[in-house]
């Protein structure tokens, strides 16, 4: 199971709320919700992330078994 639980404290270090990823980045709330219920989402909203947040893959999802 991926997770995104590293996202949201990625997030707050960077002080990114989701407001400022909705009204600033243009991403969508019902991505955020996805991410949330750790749901799958595409390669391009983690690109847009990691772009947002400078930072890496591996710093917003992890792998579970």
């Amino acid at each position: 199971m991926i997770t995104f639980n590293n996202l949201w404290n990625v997030m707050k270090q960077k002080n990114i709320s989701q407001y400022k990823l909705i009204n600033n980045y243009n991403i969508s709330p019902s991505q955020l919700t996805r991410l949330k219920r750790n749901e799958s989402v595409s390669t391009n909203t983690i690109d847009k992330f990691c772009q947002i947040l400078d930072c890496d893959i591996s710093d917003i999802m992890e792998f579970k078994k």
